[in-house]
């Protein structure tokens, strides 16, 4: 691995640990220690997911302009302002504008880095035949163990108060500005150049994201994937207050899925690697989130833990298996040029899907509809996958580089 792929692996380990230090215990201090209505509560927290997720394509889009490291480096800096000020917030006013500030750094944070892990993964499939969905998975597999470590750390902090979490939120976010500071290059790389695989892409801007054809087919498989995923907040709550009463095992669940990706990514990503074309991997990954909600309605009558912790481990298999190679793919759909935009365009365009089909998701919980519902999305998700664009095999791209293996029909 070269220094900067150790640096965006890293990056996102200590992004996501101060994130999840202080996210998880927002609602309980909003609604608690400042005592806010529900309402405000649910208004806050949709502010924020709207904020960062709505405003991907924002970030993607400075950074094809600016390059990847002053778009992240301000990322970090708001964060660090939006974390700290959250701390001393009390008026809903201030709390809703650091709530927001904190959401938006990283819709400038996330589509630098993560364009940046696609064309540095493409450099290194070029230089080295690295499979191109190694660094991706590393990337994952470093966000779930921030996302494991974080809420720990959280508790431990608000053994003093919330301010303290906010407080040390702030400064990992400072340490991880200084980090890339010192080391991002001050110029995109160089991987991924010209057009690969461009498609209906002349016209530039959200005009040309929303005619590429190719481009909304792998974004409307991943919003499918994401849909699903995102039940695992709304209906493992649901279902373990419906088996035990309690959500006592909440957290425990929620822990198992991040070390499951912390443990299982890289070794499912060689196995996929060798033998399923990126296309494959992401239909294959459909096809166990399926699995998910219908093992899940065929174990409810089961008793017990065994079918929310059967549901936690598929969904976190299907997740393992699309997310590397979405990832992987995209660079070779799109104009390199804009390889930020695509990349912040789809996490929106996904994360809209998300908002709007979180109400009627949502409306089926806790009815015989709700499995065959969401598994009937999954499998519309594996109808939408492009077909004939991605290589099977090892299929390191060697001399040819990834604009001559796409002209190959990769």
């Amino acid at each position: 691995m070269s220094a900067l792929a150790r640096l965006l692996i890293g990056s996102q380990f200590a992004f996501n640990t101060g994130f999840f230090a202080v996210l998880p215990y927002l609602a309980g201090h909003l609604g608690g220690t400042l005592g806010l209505g529900g309402w405000m509560v649910g208004l806050v927290l949709g502010l924020r997911t709207f904020s960062q997720q709505g405003l991907f394509v924002v970030g993607g889009a400075l950074t094809d302009r600016f390059g990847p490291r002053p778009v992240v480096l301000a990322g970090c800096a708001l964060r660090v302002a939006g974390f700290a000020w959250l701390a001393w917030a009390q008026s809903v006013g201030a709390v809703v504008a650091a709530v927001v500030l904190v959401g938006f750094a990283a819709a400038l944070f996330s589509p630098a880095v993560e364009s940046e892990v696609a064309r540095e993964a493409v450099r290194l499939e070029e230089a080295t035949g690295l499979p191109r969905t190694r660094l991706p998975a590393r990337f994952s597999a470093a966000g779930q163990a921030g996302a494991l470590l974080g809420p720990a750390l959280g508790a431990v902090l608000l053994a003093g108060d919330f301010r303290m979490a906010c407080r040390a939120g702030a400064v990992v976010f400072l340490l991880v500005l200084a980090g890339h500071a010192r080391l991002m290059p001050r110029r995109a790389g160089t991987a991924g150049r010209g057009r690969a695989a461009p498609g209906p892409d002349g016209a530039h801007g959200l005009g040309g994201v929303l005619r590429h054809r190719r481009f909304l087919a792998l974004t409307a498989a991943y919003a499918a994937y994401l849909l699903a995923y995102n039940q695992l907040y709304l209906a493992l709550p649901a279902e373990l207050d419906r088996v035990t009463g309690s959500q006592a095992a909440l957290g425990w669940l929620f822990a198992l899925s991040s070390a499951l990706v912390v443990a299982g990514q890289l070794p499912l990503e060689r196995w996929a690697a060798r033998r399923l074309s990126w296309g494959a991997s992401v239909r294959l990954g459909l096809v166990v989130v399926a699995a998910a909600f219908a093992a899940g309605g065929a174990l409810r009558d089961a008793g017990g833990l065994w079918p929310a912790v059967v549901f936690v481990v598929l969904l976190s298999v299907g997740q393992m298996l699309v997310s590397p190679a979405v990832r992987a793919w995209l660079p070779d759909l799109v104009d390199a040029r804009r390889l930020g935009l695509y990349t912040g365009a789809m996490s929106s365009l996904a994360g809209l899907v998300v908002l709007v089909g979180g109400a009627p998701a949502g409306a089926l919980v806790g009815t015989g509809w709700y499995g065959p519902a969401l598994a009937a999305v999954a499998l519309l998700g594996v109808v939408a996958v492009p077909r004939g664009a991605a290589r099977a095999g090892t299929g390191a791209v060697g001399a040819a580089g990834p604009a001559e293996a796409a002209r190959r029909g990769r």
